[in-house]
């Protein structure tokens, strides 16, 4: 039966919401983490080390951090996997052009599939900078999320390659938040206003939250 739903584009589009409203939680609950930074290197490091112990000593050190890594990771792919299998699908049902030009889309639809790409793109980046140090610059200091993070984006690349980045997300929860409700079946004619509002709302929030942290080193409001 698991088969039978995933082969079905209304199994991909359910796999492509669900996915991607647990990566939505996780991003909310992260851009609040991520302004702790504001309140100094203490505080910010004390987060960090928190996430490691959550759910000791029931859990051991790392277990429940690594727990949500590994459901991150499900969701990330699971939500790239059923977008790229959608698009091909869609793609093949109109190999040619449309005879009637189609109501234009609004620029967040028209930018989702480039946008889930950068996405993608900086995912991997900003774990090989910001978790494993592999391309940071500065100096990568295990166990000192904060300077880490400073010495990020007191370089230009590391700011343009962030900023770029959330405005992609900012687009792709605009349209995402919304697509997702109508695929669950939460949307309707009367909600739908609403239901774009929130996703209005959640796309700015999350986008100057994420913003916001390297205009403060950039600002020397964090150093």
């Amino acid at each position: 039966m698991a088969r039978t739903v995933w082969d079905s584009t209304v199994g991909k589009k359910a796999v492509m919401a669900v996915s991607g409203l647990i990566m939505l939680l996780y991003l909310v609950a992260h851009m609040i983490g991520n302004l702790k930074i504001y309140f100094g290197a203490g505080e910010f490091n004390h987060y960090a080390h928190w996430l490691r112990t959550v759910g000791e000593p029931f859990m051991h050190y790392e277990w429940t951090l690594w727990l949500i890594r590994i459901v991150l990771v499900a969701a990330v792919v699971a939500h790239a996997t059923s977008a790229y299998q959608l698009s091909r699908r869609d793609i093949r049902a109109r190999p040619g052009k449309y005879v009637h030009s189609r109501p234009r889309a609004s620029y967040a639809t028209r930018t989702m599939r480039w946008g889930g790409i950068i996405l993608g793109l900086f995912i991997v980046w900003h774990i090989l900078d910001l978790t494993t140090g592999t391309v940071h610059s500065g100096g990568f200091q295990p166990g000192h999320p904060y300077q880490n993070v400073v010495d990020t984006f007191s370089t230009w690349y590391g700011n343009v390659v962030y900023i770029v980045a959330m405005l992609a997300l900012g687009l792709h929860i605009r349209h995402g938040f919304w697509s997702a409700a109508q695929t669950l079946g939460v949307g309707s004619r009367a909600r739908d206003r609403a239901l774009k509002t929130v996703a209005d709302v959640l796309a700015l929030l999350l986008t100057a939250g994420f913003v916001a942290v390297p205009v403060g080193v950039m600002t020397g409001v964090v150093s």
